[in-house]
């Protein structure tokens, strides 16, 4: 037969060719669309920034300034003008210049940095694709015999702009406004490639406000004296005849901060085989029964058993405490424990360096001291029993219950003080700092404080909230970078009047979890602890006085001082090499 028919392939596929084809259409029809009216709109721009600058060139040299700008004059900074249902941004600017033909700057051949105008018009709109410009920008020359082109007494004003790194920043906003210059200076404009504005001419005068600001960004400027800020630094600028003031100021991305406030106490996770609930998958040859692990089915007992318990993973760990059991051995039976870590979808043995004994296992006594384990570098452990039968026909060996403790914390609302390194000056209560702001953590313990400039922070607690900070994570201060998320953990113990917080670090800074610290103070105390997950040690109920401090961890040198003082709630820090 020479027919066939249309099949469901064939409408598919004609279908989607067709759709090909007409959205091919409609992108194109929307393109010229777009083209056509930004056509339009750039027309418009260019006629709004023609007539701005026809209207300067019709204005004698010494009208041509801005209102509130350096030169001063009576043309607006920025407009808003709406024109064919297009709205525009006119921006206008108008700056001394310096010739290089007589030399630049302090070797300018007649002292006269101001030879000439330059005014700048900016008209911008916003189309589908984002902002556009349109600038227009001419050069305007004195009167001939006109010598000196700003008003003196007169200078330069410079300012720079550079982020965290110290690297320029172009399109920053800066605002400079002094009130006691004649007109008063108003000025908003944006940083160069360079990162930087200058104004020649600027009126000679003390009181130059400057602010710097970006969208995202930490903001940066000058203050001015006050009764409460008496000696400001940075104050407002000062220009000086004949005489180039700069201020050099720095911002960056902005941070966000996110603090979790914890409650420290001691947990305990446990299994008193009531069920087979907490038993980990890997389990062979056991059964649980009448609160007992055992043996499965009945003798003779041929192959050992194993028991493992689910992974144990506390919230907001702090520090391993003791693994404990009750069992019983009957003669010619043993039961030997161990303590494991997750690895991926297995789990590994402790080592012998983390924990000295484990790979042979505990089979003496009936616990032993986990608190040297890392918490930072094993949050979760799985506890491990093997059951042998020297003799199959002896009675079954068993386990009664097993426990692990640990320190954790629980959320608990903190109101605390958060402060910065940053200074904006002094006043009759000392110094002032840029960043000095109370919070509270919500019922959960937490807070998040977004739009945070970079900075070293350093939190503290009220003696009224019956509260110290036992440890935290990072510890304190805390470094904030720029453009990046910090989560802190803070730990609280119950205040007392003096306590002492001790971090361990390595060379390079890291905080050494696990590690031994020992504290005594003649023959009237003398405690040994180990470092936390944050690497910290944490005494409190002391007296005021001078303690010595040994500190010692697996592969590093011990650290001996006969020298901490303990005064109300101290800190101490510790590098062991």
């Amino acid at each position: 037969m020479g027919e066939r028919g249309v099949t469901l392939i064939d409408t598919v596929v004609g279908s989607a060719l067709m759709l090909v084809i007409f959205l091919g259409i409609g992108a194109a029809f929307q393109l010229s669309v777009d083209v056509v009216t930004n056509n339009k709109a750039r027309g418009g721009a260019i006629a709004l920034a023609a007539e701005r600058m026809e209207y300067i060139r019709s204005l004698t040299y010494a009208s041509v300034g801005t209102s509130g700008g350096i030169p001063a004059g009576g043309i607006a900074q920025s407009e808003t003008v709406v024109q064919n249902g297009i709205t525009y941004t006119r921006r206008t600017v108008v700056e001394y210049a310096d010739d290089p033909k007589d030399g630049s700057g302090a070797a300018d051949g007649n002292g006269i940095t101001s030879d000439y105008k330059v005014a700048k018009v900016d008209v911008a709109w916003t189309s589908r694709t984002g902002t556009r410009h349109i600038t227009l920008v001419s050069r305007f020359e004195p009167p001939a015999g006109m010598e000196i082109a700003c008003a003196p007494p007169c200078g330069t004003l410079t300012v720079n702009v550079a982020n965290a790194a110290s690297q320029p920043l172009s399109s920053v906003s800066v605002s400079i406004v002094n009130a006691s210059t004649t007109p008063p200076i108003n000025i908003n404009t944006f940083t160069n490639a360079s990162g930087t504005v200058s104004f020649i001419g600027a009126p000679a005068s003390a009181g130059y406000a400057i602010v710097v600001t970006k969208t995202g960004y930490s903001t940066a400027r000058t203050y001015s004296v006050t009764s409460g800020n008496s000696d400001p630094n940075p104050g407002n600028l000062t220009v000086s005849n004949n005489q180039t003031t700069v201020g050099t100021f720095q911002i960056d991305i902005l941070s966000t901060l996110a603090v979790t406030t914890y409650s420290l106490s001691t947990n305990t996770w446990s299994d008193t085989f009531s069920n087979d609930s907490k038993i980990g998958a890997s389990t062979s040859n056991i059964e649980v029964s009448g609160n007992r692990a055992r043996f499965a089915g009945s003798q003779p007992w041929t192959a050992p058993a194993d028991l493992y318990s689910l992974t144990i993973t506390p919230t907001a760990l702090s520090r391993w405490g003791t693994f404990s059991w009750n069992d019983t051995q009957p003669a010619e039976t043993t039961i030997t424990y161990h303590v494991y870590y997750p690895t991926g979808p297995t789990f590994s043995l402790l080592p012998d360096s983390v924990l000295a004994g484990n790979s042979t296992g505990f089979s003496a006594g009936t616990s032993v001291d986990l608190s040297g384990v890392p918490a930072s570098i094993y949050p979760s452990l799985v506890l491990h029993a093997h059951l042998v039968a020297l003799n199959p026909s002896a009675p079954s060996p068993s386990i009664e219950d097993w426990e692990l403790t640990y320190e954790s914390g629980q959320g608990i609302a903190i109101p605390f003080t958060l402060r910065g390194i940053k200074t904006i000056g002094n006043g009759p209560s000392g110094v002032i700092y840029k960043y000095d702001q109370v919070h509270t953590t919500n019922s959960s313990g937490t807070l998040t404080l977004p739009a945070m400039e970079w900075d070293t922070y350093t939190m503290t607690v009220a003696t009224p909230t019956g509260y110290d900070i036992a440890s935290s994570c990072p510890t304190q201060p805390m470094v904030l970078a720029p453009n990046s998320s910090l989560a802190a953990q803070i730990f609280f113990s119950a205040h007392t009047d003096n306590s002492l917080l001790v971090d361990v670090k390595n060379p390079t800074g890291g905080l050494l979890s696990g590690a031994s610290v020992h504290l005594t103070k003649g023959g009237s105390y003398d405690k040994t602890t180990t470092t936390d997950a944050c690497g910290q040690a944490f005494f409190s109920a002391l007296t005021n006085g001078n303690y010595s401090i040994t500190a010692s961890s697996t592969g590093y040198q011990t650290y001996s001082s006969d020298l901490v003082d303990v005064t109300d709630t101290s800190r101490f820090s510790i590098t062991l090499n």
